[in-house]
């Protein structure tokens, strides 16, 4: 079955990060609250390092040998959690169709092109159409309905409360919170990416769900980050969709986003909403002019 054991390459890569800093590694229960995984992929995640020569694990005692290299890690795409499998799959098949009103999305045949059980893939299809954008049909087909003019009206508004009120929350994370060197990361992601864009604006879309979903999860709402789940397929995969002057675009995107992020590290509220509302009136604006394009 394909794209198997996320959970467990997730967490194995994650302990990789850990003993690049450390020369001893915590006791299971520890590693496991660490890792928010079972003791049992905490022992497959230890018997793995055990076998590649990474780590010496003698009961208790978890000695590191050597570093970790580029190589030992899991690819990025292997680790997803099955729900961003879902998703990605969905919208290839979705992009593959032009997006077009009334096209046909079987359960079985994206349950089989990605490996695993419908029921899965049903839950994914059931939670997306709360939203309105598909819907079921007998056979387990389902028929995306559109992107509407409305639809994405009312999506914007939404976003826009949400990621205000987020982007406020930023300001107050304490200084040690993992949030910041994220941070810094993305925005390193961003200046690589805009010194070659002419080869890798393509890159955009996902570098974009990263940066908006890391402003989200300051919110430390549940609801809100939940929802961001369908905004970013909405906002993030609509660069795909319409392909005229997409590295402008992106170039444009990419400029604003390390406006937003030098806001957010000057810490002050007002520079922070200025940002963010400017990039939002943006996205808005490139998210209209899609839906436009594909209809």
């Amino acid at each position: 079955m394909a794209k198997q054991n996320t959970v467990f390459k997730d967490a194995y890569n994650r302990t990789l990060k850990l003993i690049e800093e450390t020369d001893t590694l915590p006791s299971e229960p520890e590693l496991g609250g660490l890792l928010s995984v079972s003791r049992t992929t905490v022992r497959a995640v230890l018997t793995r390092l055990g076998d590649v020569g990474l780590v010496a694990w003698d009961k208790r005692s978890k000695t590191v040998l050597r570093r970790p290299q580029q190589a030992d890690y899991f690819p990025d795409e292997e680790t997803n959690s099955l729900s961003e499998i879902i998703e990605r799959s969905f919208m290839r098949r979705i992009l593959a169709g032009g997006a077009q009103p009334g096209m046909q999305i079987n359960e079985l045949e994206l349950a089989r092109e990605i490996g695993i059980g419908t029921t899965s893939v049903r839950e994914f299809l059931i939670r997306f159409s709360r939203f309105g954008l598909i819907e079921k049909r007998p056979n387990s087909h389902w028929v995306l309905k559109g992107f509407t003019r409305e639809f994405a009206l009312e999506l914007t508004e939404v976003r826009e409360m949400f990621e205000l009120r987020s982007a406020a929350a930023f300001v107050y994370l304490a200084e040690d919170h993992p949030a910041w060197a994220e941070l810094k990361a993305v925005e390193a992601q961003h200046h690589a990416l805009l010194a070659d864009i002419d080869n890798r604006y393509t890159e955009f879309s996902e570098l974009d769900e990263r940066f908006h979903l890391l402003v989200q999860k300051a919110s430390s709402n549940r609801f809100i980050i939940d929802f961001y789940d369908i905004i970013s397929i909405v906002f993030h995969y609509h660069y795909q969709w319409n392909k005229t002057n997409a590295r402008a675009r992106n170039q444009r995107a990419l400029e604003e986003h390390l406006d937003y992020i030098r806001a957010l590290f000057s810490r002050d509220p007002a520079k922070i909403e200025k940002a963010c509302r400017q990039h939002l009136k943006s996205a808005r604006e490139t998210l209209l002019q899609s839906i436009q394009e594909i209809a």
